[in-house]
């Protein structure tokens, strides 16, 4: 069996799925049934391009395609050609598609293949949930998706449980949490005692991530320590004097080391898919404390591994909680244990497999 998987937006999070994905299906055993390539867009920033071919399992064919992010008439027309001249190549028995704008590309450059072929769809979080366009942008791209799916066909596979009830809207839609290499991260586990309590955010700084939400907070609690690891195109909206911002790390261990020094984990998402960054600070044992939205109420268990706001208000209370270090070591030993029942990604991939096989 051939699976093709088309990927656009291989940064940040996805770019973790994308490594854990291809040494699961690299592995030997599965390669002698399923014969696995992943077409990638590598234009990302947060990305060493150069660095992929080394980090992905050779047990996958990796294949570049040149994509962009923004609408570009032009150049998406370019890309769904270059994407169909590589699938008639391969000849896939499936195609799974991952993000909007590869969900777009992908199924025009299928349509071109005059061949049906299995088709799957991965939204990693939808965009008429965007909360940084218009209504009526978000109305265009909820009736892309509507309409591409009535034209198209094919399965939708929903990374969160929240993703899934909005996709059976839409389409045909089956569940496949996010998972995560929960082994290796936490061999970056290490105690460690901040002089002041410390909170991070692991993201590119863009509007999804709400850095001005960030920066608020950061203002009204001028005691604590703030740290963002990462950087982004929206950097000049961070100006509280007490985070530290470490701009682009490109390697991975170094980016673990940063996230194990934190004492509580903040997401402050507008919108998600389910956020491999906030599994990974479980994995770590860290509290959590995210907007409640999409995405992070499907990963946070409130009151238990951590707490879930709508309005800054309400963090007085869940930082004087989360003050005391033996409740934030029971919330993260709670939240390592939730990301073992339900976000290993050699569990969740075993899914993705039986739904490949069906």
């Amino acid at each position: 069996m051939k699976v093709v998987h088309v990927i656009e937006a291989l940064g940040g999070g996805v770019y973790t799925y994308f490594r854990d994905l291809s040494t699961f299906f690299g592995d030997d055993e599965i390669n002698k049934s399923i014969e696995t390539t992943i077409i990638y867009s590598g234009n990302r920033k947060e990305i060493d391009s150069q660095k992929i071919k080394s980090e992905f399992s050779d047990g996958v064919k990796l294949i570049q395609v040149n994509m962009v992010r923004e609408l570009s008439p032009f150049q998406d027309l370019k890309s769904a050609y270059n994407l169909a001249k590589e699938l008639k190549k391969i000849n896939p028995d499936i195609i799974h598609l991952h993000s909007s704008k590869a969900g777009v590309l992908g199924r025009v450059a299928y349509f071109f293949l005059f061949k049906k072929k299995k088709l799957f769809y991965t939204p990693h979080g939808y965009s008429f949930l965007r909360t940084d366009i218009s209504k009526t942008a978000r109305n265009i791209y909820w009736q892309i998706e509507k309409n591409f799916q009535c034209f198209f066909g094919g399965t939708i596979v929903a990374c969160g449980d929240t993703e899934q009830e909005i996709a059976k809207k839409i389409g045909p839609a089956k569940l496949v949490r996010n998972g995560i290499d929960i082994e290796n991260v936490q061999e970056h586990y290490a105690p460690h005692q901040n002089e002041k309590l410390t909170i991070g955010i692991m993201a590119r700084i863009t509007a999804a991530r709400n850095p001005e939400m960030f920066n608020q907070i950061a203002l009204k609690f001028p005691d604590f320590n703030f740290v963002w690891i990462g950087d982004g195109e929206l950097r000049h909206l961070i100006t509280a004097p007490n985070i530290r911002i470490t701009g682009w790390i490109l390697d991975r261990k170094t980016v673990l080391r940063e996230l194990n020094n934190v004492d509580i984990y903040m997401q402050v998402s507008l919108w998600e898919g389910l956020p491999i960054a906030v599994l990974e600070a479980m994995a770590l044992q860290k509290p959590i404390i995210a907007t409640n939205i999409i995405g992070n109420k499907d990963a946070v268990l409130h009151g238990k591994t951590g707490f879930l706001f709508t309005d800054i208000s309400e963090l007085d209370q869940f930082f004087e909680t989360l003050k005391d270090e033996e409740t934030r070591s029971q919330f993260g030993q709670n939240a390592l244990d939730r990301c073992r029942e339900l976000f290993d990604k050699n569990q969740n991939f075993k899914q993705l497999l039986a739904l490949y096989q069906e």
